[in-house]
């Protein structure tokens, strides 16, 4: 539970669409929320629950990134993943919390850890604060949260394996 997490807007809204934004904190330490990421939630629809979440419970974690290093900028992110990123790369003992296969790439290449809002349920499950994720990611896809379902089976499959060991 020592976990700290830098989130970007995509994992705070599909959490706020199944309802299990408590789990960022159950799961982890520290959460930090970027004043960008905050920008682009507020930038959605007024009844959004991830919009009416940050302006109410949220607003305690939100953190302000002065600078973007230019080796973030280089790869042309959104405001949020940006500010994430840049955010994790300064505080080494965050993680990003990240959906977007280029902000994870850009991670990858700077050696930034990274989990997404799949690995998220996963160790929920894994620390059972969830009971079985196959509902869980039904969920996610009822919500609009684009995923292989291919990806989905694996994940279950691995997940049962392991329980099964």
């Amino acid at each position: 539970m020592n976990r700290r997490w830098v989130v970007n807007a995509s994992p705070l809204i599909v959490l706020a669409k199944i309802d299990m934004l408590w789990l960022l904190e159950k799961l982890c330490m520290d959460i930090a929320i970027p004043t960008g990421v905050i920008d682009e939630i507020n930038e959605g629809p007024v009844d959004d629950p991830a919009r009416r979440w940050i302006i109410s419970e949220g607003t305690r974690f939100k953190v302000r990134v002065r600078n973007v290093p230019r080796m973030i900028t280089a790869w042309d992110l959104g405001k949020g993943e940006s500010q994430v990123l840049s955010w994790a790369y300064v505080n080494k003992d965050y993680e990003a919390v990240l959906d977007d296969r280029a902000a994870r790439n850009c991670a990858n290449a700077l050696g930034i850890k990274v989990i997404g809002s799949l690995g998220l349920i996963v160790l929920a499950y894994r620390n059972k604060l969830v009971a079985d994720v196959t509902p869980v990611f039904q969920n996610l896809k009822l919500n609009g949260f684009r995923i292989d379902s291919k990806l989905i089976s694996h994940v279950i499959d691995s997940l049962q394996e392991g329980s099964n060991t």
